[in-house]
């Protein structure tokens, strides 16, 4: 990716060393959890980049039941949940 725009953000001081240190960790640049984080914050990610993944989605063969049984198996009736 070419990186052609330039922004300045001030931080506090107190997040400056949070930030610099986790991006140390992760062996990346503060400028880059900052365009990691617009991109997971924002979405900015294309139309077509979305479509393909919600058809990747759509064509995975997974063990769903109806939405009745859904029910039944992830939501307990209240009743099961008193002494």
């Amino acid at each position: 990716m070419e990186l052609t725009k330039k922004t300045t953000v001030l931080f506090s001081p107190e997040l400056h060393q949070r930030l610099t240190e986790y991006a140390a960790r992760r062996g990346v640049s503060v400028g880059e959890l900052v365009r990691e984080a617009c991109v997971q914050t924002y979405g900015l990610v294309d139309t077509d980049a979305r479509t393909k993944a919600a058809r990747a989605i759509a064509a995975l063969s997974l063990p769903v039941g109806d939405v009745a049984s859904m029910k039944r198996e992830s939501v307990p009736d209240a009743r099961e949940l008193m002494p």
